[in-house]
């Protein structure tokens, strides 16, 4: 082999820190996308759910019912297609809200993701299969809280 042709191919350290810089720039993005999916299949499996209790599991909650979690809902609805839903919290550092509908064919129907530093208030629409009870989950510093109101529904939204 030629001088010329060794020296280039021998791995001086510099050489070695823009390989390895260049492989983490490579490898990292697919990495992060993987931990991403996993963190998230939790919340994915918690939608398809069918029960509460199996959504509730999914999300690893077992939230405990609190004064300083209002549900706003009403008591009685001709269609369960449009139910008006409030939830506001006193709770400080709240990360998600989450919005159940206990006799629905998959009972979460909404989840919102609360910037630091916003007012935890969301307003929103749901469809309601029949009578039931609603459930809202807050999420604060890894632990849990909930409000729950019944509602009467005339006409079903799911098709029930």
């Amino acid at each position: 082999m030629c001088a010329w042709s060794a020296r280039h191919l021998e791995a001086s350290p510099e050489r070695r820190r823009v390989l390895r810089l260049i492989s983490l720039l490579v490898l990292a993005p697919p990495i992060l996308q993987r931990s991403r999916a996993a963190a998230a299949g939790g919340e994915a499996s918690a939608f398809a759910a069918g029960s509460l209790a199996t959504a509730l599991r999914d999300l690893d909650a077992a939230p405990v019912e609190s004064t300083q979690v209002a549900l706003v809902v009403p008591e009685f609805v001709e269609n369960g297609a449009v139910v008006p839903v409030e939830v506001t919290s006193a709770f400080s550092g709240l990360q998600n809200i989450f919005v159940f509908s206990e006799a629905n064919p998959f009972p979460l129907v909404a989840r919102f993701t609360i910037p630091e530093g916003t007012e935890a208030f969301v307003s929103t629409r749901i469809k309601v299969a029949r009578s039931c009870n609603i459930v809202a989950v807050v999420e604060t510093a890894g632990r849990f809280f909930s409000a729950v109101r019944a509602t009467q529904v005339t006409i079903g939204g799911c098709g029930a």
